[in-house]
């Protein structure tokens, strides 16, 4: 960053770029993806070609090469429109990325030019129905073969599910706990792969989300990715820049709330006066914009930490993750309030955000979590 507190001309460029994507092509159309949980992913591969499926990807595997805060401008700009949209975006570029940045050129080759464009999506796999939180305890084995690996197990919440094409995947090759996870690519027509009925959700509708089922499923030795025992290792790396971008969705969900609020009660009167003249209602608006400006301004520091590789990057991550989410749904929760009950029918945006903004401070490491991280961080200094 040139300055602190200023963006640069690009990331100017950038954000303007992302706002104008989603004000044409998933503002107006995320109430009806919600309702009928559709999938869209023709929006996808639109958004490939600005180069939104490889954000940090390297330039020279085709990607836009570009840092945190950049991605972050993305999903927020996204997220105004569709969370659940902006978050997906998201978790295929933390897919796509983990290829990049430490598959072998042969697999590069292989998977990176149809994830780049978006042609083809990508599914992220860590979480499993025993092994939330504590994602070192993973269970689904890979057991070598020959020139394949037999897989067995099941993942949990995985976006994307049953309709992406690609999934990046964490398994057991040993029974050293963190040290025996590796990273593997798995193609969705793999034999022995199948998938779980789609979750029935409080929000994220516009986002499938099932399980990944192993039965015996073999998968070429060459799509690992990386070393065996590695996969923790990329999981983990992956984690910072994923707790940003669900970060900076919440700060868009927040920003589009707090804008229908502030339009809503200029508008709307009683006891002969716009509710915007109550003074309640300007403290309550004061409330959430301090609030959502600190959550920016602690965001923006931690992507730009995070692209620079500073020492304290995955404390900022986490500390901004945290703040951002939590803020995020307040914010939201207060702007549903200030409509009344209006806020609370599906001809408003609101309630929408508030359900989908709610499982933020869940995924990508819960805000308990979170706090570990930074506490634990503090202690060892």
């Amino acid at each position: 960053m040139t300055d602190q507190f200023q963006l640069t001309d690009d990331q100017l460029a950038i954000q303007d770029m992302a706002r104008k994507f989603t004000a044409d092509r998933i503002t107006p159309f995320a109430a009806e993806w919600d309702e009928k949980s559709h999938y869209p992913v023709d929006v996808w591969k639109a958004a490939g070609e600005l180069g939104f499926g490889a954000i940090y990807v390297a330039e020279e595997s085709g990607g836009i090469g570009l840092g945190r805060l950049e991605a972050a401008l993305i999903m927020e700009a996204m997220a105004y429109g569709c969370p659940a949209t902006s978050a997906y975006v998201s978790i295929h570029n933390m897919a796509t990325w983990m290829i990049d940045r430490f598959g072998g050129a042969e697999i590069k080759e292989r998977f990176l030019p149809s994830l780049v464009s978006m042609e083809k999506v990508a599914s992220y796999c860590l979480t499993e129905p025993g092994s939330g939180s504590d994602a070192a305890a993973l269970k689904t084995t890979a057991k070598k073969d020959g020139d394949h690996y037999v897989l067995n197990g099941t993942k949990q919440f995985i976006s994307g599910a049953g309709y992406n094409d690609i999934y990046v995947c964490m398994v057991r090759t040993s029974e050293e706990k963190s040290k025996g996870i590796s990273c593997l690519v798995i193609e969705k027509d793999t034999p022995g792969l199948s998938f779980g009925a789609p979750e029935k959700k409080l929000g994220w509708n516009a986002s499938p989300t099932a399980q990944v089922i192993f039965e015996d499923c073999r998968v070429p030795v060459e799509n690992l990715v990386g070393a065996e025992g590695d996969g923790f290792r990329f999981a983990m790396a992956g984690l910072d820049g994923g707790r940003l971008n669900i970060g900076a969705c919440s700060l868009g969900g927040a920003q589009r709330c707090l804008d229908e609020a502030i339009a809503y009660t200029k508008d709307r009167q009683q006891f002969g006066q716009p509710i915007a003249d109550f003074q309640n209602t300007q403290f309550m608006l004061a409330d959430m914009a301090t609030d959502l400006e600190a959550s920016r301004a602690l965001l923006y520091m931690a992507a730009a930490k995070v692209t620079a590789n500073a020492p304290d990057k995955s404390r900022f991550s986490a500390m901004a993750k945290r703040l951002a989410t939590d803020n995020g749904s307040k914010i939201v929760n207060d702007a549903l309030q200030l409509l009344g009950g209006y806020g609370y029918l599906r001809d408003y945006p609101i309630e929408r955000f508030w359900r989908d903004l709610r499982v933020h401070s869940i995924l990508e490491g819960t805000n308990q979590v979170m706090r570990m991280i930074v506490g634990r961080d503090l202690l060892r200094q």
